[in-house]
């Protein structure tokens, strides 16, 4: 029967009692196959399993993107049921941030590329919760995909950098049959959108250059943030109408 903790106070009077490794899953909810993927890992490496389910206010900074953030509890708490997750952390806001986020983790290099870049203190926000559910949760092992690659490299920096007594585990990012990486926000795509979509993929596995995916995506209708290679990977951020995708390959 997996226990559904509702603040930090009741999850650690139920974490104080666990002896063994915990895996932990942090997560906005409107859980999908990549999900999954993260859930089924920690659940091989740990004896116990936490999923956290948090839409976190401080990392949109459109108020409209976060309105339409999509919440499924029904179908995530199945998922959560199959894939043997013993405690699920469902806190709110005032939980969260009793201090009404005066207290905030920033970086100040990586985190200013890429989706940094065109979402001002996006990764404030993110590093904040992060920070706050790590300590809250105590885990032995954290597991992020792969499609947040810039996310997951900046969580694994903070916790280096604060000497956290934790290992982040990467997960190669799941996706669809036709190439789209899987992510909440493909729900609220239109058909035709959809049909359109996984032309990211294509683009940025196919083309000679990060240029080259720019113009192959404006010109089949995409509105590109950015088609940018750091290192031995090409990141991408495209929008649909109203949804924005993120997806980057190694190169």
């Amino acid at each position: 029967m997996i226990q559904v903790l509702r603040s930090p106070q009741e999850f650690k009077t139920w974490r104080w009692g666990k002896h063994g490794s915990i895996g932990f899953v942090p997560t906005m909810g409107a859980l999908h196959e990549g999900h999954e993927s993260l859930l089924k890992r920690a659940y091989d490496d740990n004896d116990f399993v936490v999923l956290s389910i948090f839409v976190n206010p401080t990392q949109f900074n459109d108020p409209n993107d976060l309105e339409k953030y999509p919440k499924t509890w029904e179908a995530d708490l199945a998922m959560a049921e199959r894939n043997g997750v013993d405690a699920i952390f469902y806190p709110k806001y005032s939980d969260m941030y009793p201090d009404n986020y005066r207290y905030k983790v920033t970086e100040n290099e990586y985190s200013k590329l890429l989706d940094g870049a065109h979402r001002p203190g996006h990764f404030d926000g993110v590093l904040s919760v992060v920070m706050k559910l790590f300590n809250i949760v105590s885990p032995t092992k954290a597991y992020f995909g792969e499609k947040d690659f810039q996310q997951l490299t900046l969580i694994k920096g903070m916790v280096d950098s604060f000497f956290m007594n934790l290992e982040i585990v990467p997960v190669p990012t799941m996706r669809e049959k036709d190439g789209l990486a899987m992510s909440s926000r493909n729900t609220r795509l239109s058909a035709e959108e959809r049909a359109k979509a996984p032309a990211i993929y294509k683009a940025i596995t196919e083309s000679k250059s990060a240029e080259e995916a720019a113009i192959k995506l404006n010109s089949q209708g995409f509105v590109v943030d950015y088609v940018t290679d750091i290192g031995n990977r090409r990141f991408v951020a495209a929008k649909l109408g109203e949804v924005r995708l993120i997806d980057n390959v190694e190169i």
